[in-house]
């Protein structure tokens, strides 16, 4: 894993497998620092991380598995993930969607939502959308000539605020420096681009809560390893912490979307996304009072639903106002259930990790913490139908 600099850009390379985005990192340092495997598989299997000087600049460029449209196993995909964000952490400087210059399918449309989903809108401001291919341009065309001819890179570009650039990683290695279709001149633009998005930016990288938790981990590991381990270099400590951030983060990881998958699959499996990101002790008490209130709220409304509709209505429909009032008790509940239990499951999850030594063994004990309250949760739904369904 590469080392920390305060005035380092750490910038992330993103986009499907097979368009080049190892090439691109080696395009841009200048040498094949990057390994590159040309197989039909995602080239890049592990996230690969290297800093090094261009063009005066001190880089750390960020090179992601296909994490958006390659089957890997979820956990060998989540281990990559966890290496990505401790490289990235407190944050990346800037985000490098890369596209083939070929014709954007729905399949280039999916990638792009998916990278959407996991970095938000808010990333775009940081992200600049990088073309390879560039020979496939026709002759005398530029890369923004070739985008007017599809609204949705358009579209795409426009919410990156206009950033955009192309190289070609193998035929424009050796044309005239200085010319368009030249991969320093198309580097040099792409680094300007960079820094005028970070000056934009008021020199501050893309971050969120969990990015500077995990930064936090990392320094507590490091003051820990500093004061055992007093001969080691201020590189090395950063590795070592990095390491141990790695295996720490990954095993609570576990935890979490385990527990979380259980919780939400025995109350419906809904809001597994939505747990991962209020897990922490903090937030969550809050989430689980506030959804319990408004399944309380939920209660309410259909008993008292049912009491207007049983005062209004005569023998012959009351069968059917029974059943309506029923279906709004039972919605509220299935709500309050599915909420309640993923969130719930995520934060026995996140605890029941705590102190695990391995992946395997955290998810094994973030499954047993949650399936007795799932069940418990399940039991009371299913006497609150029995009742409602009892004549009355």
């Amino acid at each position: 894993m590469a080392g920390s600099n305060t005035n380092t850009k750490r910038i992330v390379i993103l986009g499907k497998t097979g368009a080049g985005k190892s090439s691109l990192a080696n395009t841009i340092f200048g040498e094949n620092a990057f390994m590159i495997n040309h197989t039909s598989n995602s080239g890049t299997r592990e996230c690969q991380a290297q800093t090094k000087c261009v063009n005066g600049r001190n880089i750390t460029l960020i090179d992601t598995p296909g994490f958006f449209d390659t089957d890997r196993p979820e956990e060998e995909l989540k281990a990559e993930i966890v290496k990505c964000i401790i490289e990235c952490a407190p944050g990346p400087h800037a985000f490098l969607i890369v596209l083939k210059v070929e014709k954007f399918t729905e399949h280039e449309k999916a990638v792009v939502k998916k990278i959407q989903k996991y970095f938000s809108e808010e990333a775009l401001k940081y992200t600049t959308v990088l073309f390879t291919h560039g020979d496939q341009l026709a002759e005398g065309t530029t890369i923004k000539d070739f985008i007017q001819e599809n609204k949705s890179l358009r579209d795409l570009v426009k919410k990156c605020g206009g950033r955009c650039h192309v190289i070609d990683n193998k035929y424009w290695n050796k044309s005239p420096k200085g010319e368009y279709r030249n991969n320093q001149f198309q580097v040099e633009e792409l680094l300007k681009t960079i820094d005028k998005s970070v000056r934009a930016n008021r020199g501050s990288c893309f971050t969120n809560e969990m990015l500077q938790g995990v930064q936090e981990e990392i320094n507590q590991e490091e003051q820990r390893i500093r004061k055992s381990s007093s001969n080691m270099s201020e590189e090395e400590i950063t590795q070592q912490a990095k390491v141990s951030a790695f295996k720490k983060i990954l095993i609570k990881v576990t935890g979490v979307t385990t527990g979380a998958l259980v919780g939400a699959f025995c109350g419906a499996a809904l809001m597994v996304g939505a747990v991962c990101t209020v897990l922490n002790s903090t937030v969550i008490p809050k989430a689980v009072k506030a959804i319990t209130s408004s399944v309380g709220a939920l209660g309410g409304q259909a008993a008292a639903g049912t009491a207007a509709a049983g005062a209004a209505t005569g023998a012959g429909t009351a069968g059917t106002t029974t059943g309506a009032a029923a279906e709004k008790l039972l919605g509220g509940v299935t709500v309050g259930v599915v909420a309640v239990g993923a969130v719930i499951g995520g934060y026995k999850g996140y605890h029941a990790a705590e102190g695990a030594n391995t992946p395997g063994e955290a998810a094994h004990r973030a499954a047993e913490a949650v399936i007795d309250d799932a069940m418990l949760v399940f039991n009371k739904v299913r006497d609150a139908v029995y009742g409602l369904s009892k004549p009355q």
